[in-house]
């Protein structure tokens, strides 16, 4: 067994009882694709709660569905039309959205004169140029 399987184990054993998250989900966790990890999973899995991890749009992987289904069943995981409701029990919970950055420039305070940024030399707004537009540095 790999290393990167043992990685996928440890995340898929974080998942709680009456949670699910997708192949993509745990990919992006541990910094693998998705079929890495339904590889991981199909090839020894099964002492780590596998039936927690399914396809992005909430189905199960044909081979073992009606078994993954039951499982989900028996912990109150939401399914409609052979599908889990990922919006209701989906995780890791959705992070926040990311926050805009501070584009007031060093030393203005937050609701200070937006004039001041335009003072600074150029070449200190945090961007260079590029070929493609502005990129940061």
């Amino acid at each position: 067994m790999l290393d990167v399987d043992e990685v996928v184990f440890d995340a898929v054993e974080e998942i709680p009882p009456g949670r699910v998250s997708t192949y993509g989900a745990i990919g992006r966790l541990v910094g693998i694709g998705p079929r890495r990890v339904a590889r991981a999973l199909s090839q020894g899995g099964g002492a780590v709660p596998w039936h927690r991890v399914v396809r992005a749009d909430g189905t199960a992987a044909e081979p073992v569905r009606a078994r993954q289904l039951e499982l989900l069943a028996a912990e109150g995981v939401p399914v409609r039309g052979g599908k889990v409701d990922l919006a209701a029990v989906g995780w890791p919970d959705r992070p926040p959205p990311a926050r805009r950055p501070d584009v007031r420039g060093p030393g203005v305070p937050p609701g200070g004169d937006a004039g001041d940024q335009h003072d600074r030399p150029p070449g200190r707004c945090g961007r260079t140029q590029s070929r493609g537009g502005l990129t940061a540095s």
